[in-house]
């Protein structure tokens, strides 16, 4: 079993073993040059025509050549029209023809695009029923197959497998298998895998680096990246515009502009011509920090580069004068879109009226909205949720509800993030309907669903329902977690109903639903020692003893001495006054 199948954790597999002979000699790929490529040269064919031609030559007397009819179906391969190549391809054996290495390859093909790999394998075991000798090609092709459909163990084993035949792979399929470990998150297996490949006196090219450089950029492992960098240059592998986008991106994702400046330099040293994404990255870096002068510098570069700014561009752009607050600068950028030939999108748009929304500009927004419409564009979840938010905080409640509605009527049912806007802004009756609507509707709420009602309620002066709807939950057996307690809990408090904040902290432990940290029980005592001076002595100490014991003994001794000071301070003062 391989190193990096055991790192990985996999079980052993026994997929295609059996398919293997004894002995599977190994032949140099220059034997399969003339058929594994042939289908490469295919002709410019649309599908209706090289199906056309396909039928015209089935029955041509003599037939033509295997190889004539394996271009047509490798220019429908090229094409994209897999299920066309395999329904002709079943054709052709129909009457008799007997299919060569190339034509079965295609088919795998053809099955690993379209997610049938099982199919893929039985055409492989049909190349070795029939004595074919599957090249590298055709194992490539499987292990992409398994790749894509994400079971990497299975494709670990079958390379293990071909190579203990004595198969030999090169830097092509090396970069599947490391491209389909890092898809999976398992980076450091293909790290290990590269250190593998080397061992192997194969010399990983730079789309083999660049696929792992990038995977660590974006689990923000920079540092082992920036290495992986540093070992390609000592290895004389030149890297390319990908390798410094991953870097910069992955610079940038940390807040480190400077590094991904000094990158930018390395590439004008290495005569590599930074891309339109490249000047992106820091365009958008720029506009996060609020550095618009420096997002325009930026900008500038690109255009004397020769570059031209895209749609990322001017929604980056857009989106940085909307988080400093000018959104009249953004709508500027927004208009000179069109004049400069870029079309502006969904995000352009969502980007615009939640910039509006925020200053209060909701007839801009909703003029927007309509300009969408008219161009036949569909507002996602997150236009209309900076919409009904901003008619919230600007006291346009009875338009929410329309936009409600449109959501549903386009399939984009309402979700937390309207709720919650109405319960911040205290439309509680709206909010309490629009949950009854989702119930109504069959959208099976979550526990952060019931948080926002509860918190909403209390923080609203709506306890009693509060209490009335927590009740509802937990004879219904919903299983709620610590923010929902928590709301309740602080409600309950926030009325000097300690007696009932504390029932419901035991109910909450004996459910399971204390959080880890006692944050409930740090938060009742928060309140008990908060008004413990407006009780009784003894009303005080009654109440401040059983928390601190529960303290105690649910989250640790940690911070249970500052409660058992007051109740015991408390307890003083009873006994002293003799209440």
């Amino acid at each position: 079993m391989s190193l990096s199948v055991l790192r990985l954790g996999f079980p052993p597999s026994s997929l295609c073993v059996s398919l293997f002979p004894k002995f599977l000699p190994f032949y140099p790929n220059a034997i399969f040059h003339s058929h594994s490529h042939s289908h490469s040269h295919s002709l410019p064919l649309s599908r209706d025509d090289a199906v056309v031609l396909f039928n015209r030559m089935l029955y041509m007397r003599p037939s033509p050549p295997i190889p004539q009819f394996n271009i047509i179906l490798g220019s429908l391969v090229k094409i994209k029209h897999y299920p066309t190549a395999i329904s002709l391809s079943k054709q052709f054996e129909s009457k008799g023809i007997t299919p060569d290495i190339v034509t079965l390859s295609i088919l795998i093909n053809c099955f690993c695009h379209l997610g049938h790999v099982n199919f893929a394998f039985s055409v492989f075991a049909k190349i070795l029923k029939m004595g074919y000798h599957p090249d590298i090609i055709t194992f490539t092709t499987l292990i992409k197959g398994l790749c894509l459909r994400g079971q990497l163990r299975k494709a670990l084993h079958f390379h293990d497998d071909a190579v203990a035949q004595g198969f030999r792979f090169n830097q092509v399929t090396y970069g599947t298998l490391v491209n389909g470990l890092c898809k999976t998150g398992e980076t450091k297996a293909a790290l290990e895998l590269l250190k593998r490949i080397e061992g192997h006196s194969i010399k990983p090219d730079v789309v083999t680096y660049n696929t792992i450089i990038d995977s660590l950029c974006k689990n923000n492992i920079v540092a082992d990246a920036f290495n992986l960098y540093s070992e390609m240059i000592v290895k004389k592998i030149s890297p390319d515009v990908i390798t410094f986008n991953s870097l910069m991106y992955g610079f940038c994702a940390m807040g480190h502009l400077k590094e991904a400046i000094a990158l930018l330099n390395d590439m004008k040293m290495k005569n590599i011509n930074p891309d339109i994404y490249t000047f992106n990255i820091l365009v958008d870096v720029s506009c996060k920090e609020g550095k618009m002068k420096e997002a325009k510098i930026v900008i500038a570069a690109m255009v004397k580069a020769g570059g031209k700014p895209d749609v990322v561009t001017y929604n980056t752009l857009m989106n940085g004068y909307c988080l400093v607050n000018e959104v009249k600068h953004a709508n500027h950028i927004f208009n000179s879109m069109v004049q400069n030939g870029i079309t502006p999108n969904v995000i352009s748009y969502s980007i615009m009226i939640d910039g509006f929304c925020k200053e209060k500009m909701i007839d801009e927004a909703m003029n927007l909205l309509e300009e969408m419409k008219c161009k036949n564009m569909n507002p996602d979840t997150v236009t209309y949720n900076s919409l009904i938010d901003g008619m919230c905080k600007s006291g346009r409640i009875d338009y929410v509800w329309d936009l409600v509605d449109e959501m549903h009527d386009r399939g984009q049912p309402a979700n937390i993030i309207t709720l919650d806007a109405l319960c911040k802004n205290c439309h509680l009756d709206r909010a309490i309907a629009l949950f009854k609507n989702m119930i109504n509707r069959e959208i099976k709420p979550d526990r952060y669903t019931y948080t926002i009602i509860v918190d909403g309620l209390c923080k609203g002066g709506r306890l009693k329902i509060a209490q009335e709807f927590f009740q509802h939950l937990l004879i219904k057996g919903f299983h709620m977690n610590a923010p929902t307690y928590n709301a309740m809990i602080n409600g309950l408090c926030k009325a000097g109903l300690f007696d009932k904040a504390l029932a419901l902290l035991s109910k909450m432990e004996e459910k399971g639903g204390m959080d880890k940290g006692g944050t409930t029980c740090w938060g009742l005592a928060g309140w008990l020692c908060k008004y413990q001076s407006g009780l009784k002595p003894q009303e005080s100490a009654d109440l401040l003893l059983p928390l601190g014991v529960f303290l105690w003994e649910s989250v640790g001794g940690y911070g249970a001495e500052s409660v058992a000071k007051y109740a015991m301070s408390a307890k003083i003062s009873a006994t002293i006054s003799g209440i």
